[in-house]
């Protein structure tokens, strides 16, 4: 292989999954850091380590100059982007190859391509692929905009052409509100991604999100990898996936994942990628856009495929042709995934970042953490509140949801709040476990009332069983009772 170093563009969670790959792969692996973290996981853990600037990411994890600078010097031959801060910079993406360093990602003119959705949308339609009625050509111009918003009928949907992640994204349902909508759409799109183009397309009601994980290699040669299902969104952004799909069969799957290879092959792209569709209650599919980087959701594709994509990831880009055929491709068991974040469900999700008091991990057969915090780490503010990623697998998707409402159960950080009993609530929603979801599931969603534990009894209990060691009599029994299963007796009887 002739990437012997990499440097990692990242931080958290993903900055620790993308040092362990290329240790396995006997690659070197260099960190960049800010100030916020200065002891952070991914810090600590990379061979190398070097200073980057101030906690804002414009002076830190976005300046490309200055990770530029610190791959030439460590002597990287690779920089692996991972996902968000400039995974999907085209400029990031060429100017790192114009440096003679090897980009692991899709090359930057593909990035550009693809990232511009209407341009994605036109690539779709003129191969075949299903889009939704809409425009293939962004504008700024409200005029333009209104008169195809009333061509195709309301409701609809104003998007941003660049960027992605629900910024600069309205749902217009009354002509009379279109004009507002489109003043704070093209602001946001704007102040997100520079560029206040937006275009609008023909909205559908109560979809849902299935997407096809793709990999190319540098000689055109593409697989799918399957699908998975990303209904259960939050503010347009995604908080649990699964695979496969609950609604997708062979058939389907098979369809999907040809018109993936084909808007993938089309664009020129390389590496890995994910090809968007929303599926319609009369189960026709619509291409969304394409994300032309590797996925958060990701591991819900490696659990059921056995297929580690980061590595593949790192064989493309080392110039191998595909190691895998399309017909080396199942999907064996189920596998969910829900992103845990630093954020107050019970004050409209705000971000909680604070100390890491206590912390306690689930573990057992089939689950997977990708974490990036610990026990006395401070999550700093400047950042996106995502802290980890619990994942688990099992034979059935029943099987993955108990196994998942244990995990979470387990899953213990005092100090901050974070998402972990919310996300329960949602695996143990009797409409969820029947697999009958959409995109507006968490519109009507009625979390449980019931008062939780408070942090400082939790903490206290944490640190009676881990510290002292000692038990509690129960008063006339003389049965030695852990002060965690009091907790958990309060817990079911409050």
């Amino acid at each position: 292989m002739k990437i012997k170093k990499v440097l990692i563009a990242n931080r958290g969670e993903i900055a620790v999954r993308l040092i362990r790959a290329a240790r396995e792969l006997g690659i070197e692996t260099v960190a960049v850091f800010s100030d916020a973290d200065r002891d952070a996981i991914h810090t600590r853990m990379a061979d190398e380590a070097y200073y980057i600037g101030h906690s804002s990411p414009e002076e830190s994890y976005l300046n490309i100059d200055k990770i530029i600078n610190v791959a030439k010097t460590a002597g990287v031959q690779a920089i692996h982007p991972g996902y968000g801060f400039l995974s999907e910079n085209p400029q990031f993406a060429r100017k790192t190859v114009e440096k003679g360093i090897i980009f692991i990602g899709p090359p930057g003119d593909a990035m550009e391509k693809m990232g511009d959705k209407t341009y994605a949308r036109r690539t779709a339609k003129e191969i075949g692929v299903p889009i939704t009625p809409g425009m293939e050509e962004g504008t700024t111009d409200f005029k333009v905009f209104k008169d195809k918003a009333e061509e195709i009928d309301f409701p609809i949907l104003i998007k941003a052409a660049m960027g992605g992640g629900g910024k600069g994204m309205r749902i217009v349902r009354d002509k009379g509100d279109l004009e507002s909508a489109f003043n704070l759409a093209s602001q946001e799109a704007k102040g997100a991604f520079g560029d206040a183009t937006l275009f609008v397309e023909k909205y559908i009601e109560e979809p849902r999100h299935i997407e096809i994980q793709v990999v190319a290699d540098n000689y055109g040669n593409v697989i799918h990898l399957g699908e998975r299902e990303c209904s259960i969104q939050r503010r347009h952004q995604k908080i649990i996936e699964e695979s496969p799909s609950v609604i997708v069969d062979e058939a389907l799957r098979n369809r999907m994942g040809e018109d993936a290879c084909k808007i993938t092959k089309a664009s020129g792209y390389q590496n890995a990628g994910t090809v968007e569709f929303l599926v319609d209650k009369d189960m026709n599919y619509y291409f969304m856009e394409m994300n032309t980087r590797l996925q958060v959701e990701h591991p819900v594709t490696e659990l059921v495929t056995g297929i580690d994509i980061v590595k593949e990831q790192f064989f493309i880009a080392d110039g191998e042709p595909l190691r895998l055929k399309q017909e080396d491709i199942y999907q064996r068991g189920s596998a969910i995934e829900v992103r845990i974040y630093a954020e107050d469900p019970d004050r409209n999700f705000i971000p909680a970042p604070g100390l890491v008091k206590y912390l306690r991990e689930p573990s057992g057969p089939g689950i997977r953490l990708d974490n990036g915090v610990y026990e006395g780490f401070e999550i700093p503010v400047n950042y996106d509140p995502l802290i980890s990623k619990l994942i688990v697998w099992a034979e059935t998707r029943e099987l993955a949801v108990k196994k998942m409402i244990r995990a979470l159960k387990e899953y213990k950080i005092v100090g901050i709040k974070t998402t972990t009993d919310y996300l329960r609530e949602i695996m143990e929603d009797e409409k969820f476990q029947k697999g009958e979801i959409n995109t507006h599931f968490l519109e009507h969603f009625k979390r449980n009332s019931a008062m939780e534990i408070p942090d400082e009894i939790v903490a206290i209990a944490a640190l009676s069983d881990r510290l002292t060691e000692r038990s509690k009599k129960v008063e006339g029994g003389g049965i030695k009772q852990s002060l965690w299963k009091v907790i958990g007796r309060k817990r079911a009887l409050r």
